[in-house]
């Protein structure tokens, strides 16, 4: 073998590094930035809520109260000249209170991205000006093939724990810590 067809092997094999390297950062998600995330979860949160109004089993049976809470997960977040985009796993409850039980009428996971703009004004700092989520059915996978990383979509499909929303629920009907939870 020639000197010259070895350094053209080696600087194939760098190239490739390189180009295999920049591929993995490109497709590797970021680690959330914790400070950033604590700043517009609430927001993010009060939103996805607000908008999942309607549409529960407690429209159709008697439950006390009956409200939606909600609690987003980061799986990607960004921030570039003043907007953030969230990439988000939601996982929004329907809780009521019937004969003095907690009662879930409904729930749902799902997906989304959120885009925030800075908004001294805005309540928590921050408002929403766009919302994505997938379509339900056809068309699901393909939305999050667009719009997360290759290796975040597998965390879209671990369940989220209700502990924390059962916990939420449960002081906001004034019920005690322990009140069980039964269905709508």
């Amino acid at each position: 073998m020639s000197v010259l067809s070895f350094r053209r092997g080696a600087v194939g094999v760098a190239a490739s590094a390189v180009l295999a390297a920049t591929g993995t950062w490109v497709m590797w998600p970021a680690g959330v930035d914790e400070g950033l995330w604590a700043e517009v979860r609430p927001v993010i949160e009060a939103r996805i809520a607000a908008e999942s109004r309607g549409g529960g089993l407690a429209d159709a049976v008697p439950a006390r109260g009956a409200r939606w809470f909600c609690r987003a997960e980061a799986l990607e977040l960004e921030e570039r000249a003043g907007e953030v985009r969230a990439g988000v796993n939601a996982l929004c409850v329907e809780y009521g209170v019937r004969d003095d039980t907690l009662v879930e009428c409904g729930a749902g996971q799902y997906p989304q991205v959120v885009r925030l703009e800075r908004d001294r004004a805005a309540d928590g700092g921050f408002r929403v000006v766009g919302r994505d989520e997938p379509p339900d059915g056809e068309g699901y996978e393909r939305w999050t093939e667009s719009h997360f990383g290759v290796f975040t979509r597998p965390a879209l499909r671990n369940p989220m724990s209700p502990a924390e929303l059962e916990t939420e629920a449960r002081a906001h009907f004034g019920l005690p810590a322990d009140a069980s939870v039964g269905e709508c």
